[in-house]
């Protein structure tokens, strides 16, 4: 059959597992570990996408992310083939480095975060790399040190995580290692290595119990959360599709997509391929740049050379153009020609 493409939208959070080829080792050496790790930083703050937890096993790897403006098949493709490049000059090897397709589960936040921060965590004492949560504290390639203030990592969120713990950073540490403490009793968790009904559900018992009140719930391999989550996450699918195909039957360029963004907001074209601030522009300035990045795949910095503003400024209007892109606007300029 057939696999899915994979689903993804700015802000979605993904549990990500990277795997090598025949279950073979992905690192041998600390410099190899290192490397990867300084790769993913790069490329994890030149995106903007977010990483809330992480762990490096000796075959494969755990990421908690939340994409940012740059899709996620882009941040993992320059993310591996970069490493997987240096591993082979290093090693005098030849061939895939990586299992085919990594694996990427597109969770809910609401309750699956703090499970997958605790889950991902606590892999290198569940495998034995570690022998207690003290080794594990200091154990460095995980993000759990990061989170116990062990090591100053610039590109893990540390302080989203541990907002959800407490107002002051003593108590939301204390309490995130309490929380940690608990799971492991817990074991393997394999409900949080992959979507669909049973895993969102938490097996057959509730499944059985939902279908006997008559209640029916929506899954999806790719979805790790609720029936009603699962639905969203698919409709929204599927009008990206929707867009994309019809930007693709009429050629939609950067160029269109300006001048129909310009006049639907009720605005001249040259005054919104420059850097004035009035509240329409700015509005119609972001929303350009949210269907130039997420829906055109135009680059950031060939949109702010057009646009005459900087890169960083494209970033920032495309995330406030995700909220105010109205759904009249995308049915406009994707109007059959």
């Amino acid at each position: 059959m057939p696999r899915h493409a994979r689903l993804d939208a700015p802000g979605a959070l993904h549990h990500l597992i990277v795997r090598g080829i025949d279950g073979q080792a992905i690192f041998r050496t600390q410099h190899d570990r290192a490397e990867f790790l300084q790769r993913l930083g790069a490329v994890l703050t030149e995106t903007s996408t977010s990483c809330y937890a992480w762990a490096l096993m000796a075959n494969h790897v755990h990421l908690l992310a939340r994409t940012g403006l740059t899709p996620l098949a882009t941040v993992m493709r320059r993310l591996l083939t970069g490493y997987a490049q240096f591993f082979n000059r290093r090693h005098r090897r030849r061939g895939h480095l990586f299992q085919n397709r990594y694996q990427s589960i597109l969770c809910e936040e609401d309750p699956y975060l703090l499970e997958l921060v605790r889950y991902i965590h606590l892999n290198p004492l569940r495998a034995g790399v570690v022998r207690d949560l003290n080794e594990l504290a200091s154990y460095p390639y995980t993000g759990h040190r990061v989170l116990n203030g062990g090591w100053d990592c610039p590109w893990q969120d540390r302080d989203y995580v541990l907002r959800l713990f407490g107002s002051f950073e003593a108590e939301a540490v204390a309490a995130y290692n309490a929380f940690v403490a608990q799971g492991l009793a817990q074991g393997r968790r394999p409900d949080l290595t992959g979507g669909g009904v049973l895993r969102s559900l938490g097996g057959w018992t509730a499944l059985k119990a939902l279908k006997e009140q008559g209640k029916q719930a929506q899954g999806d391999e790719r979805v790790l959360g609720s029936s009603d989550f699962v639905a969203r996450v698919l409709k929204a699918a599927g009008e990206h599709l929707a867009w994309e195909q019809a930007s693709a039957r009429q050629g939609l360029d950067l160029e269109t997509l300006l001048q129909r963004t310009a006049k639907h907001f009720g605005v001249s074209p040259a005054a919104l391929a420059s850097p004035g601030k009035e509240p329409s522009l700015a509005a119609a300035r972001a929303t350009l740049c949210y269907l130039a990045v997420r829906k055109l795949r135009v680059s950031g910095a060939k949109l702010a050379e057009r646009l005459k503003i900087s890169p960083s400024a494209v970033s920032k209007a495309a995330r406030r153009g995700q909220t105010l892109t109205p759904e009249s606007l995308l049915k406009e300029i994707c109007r059959e020609s």
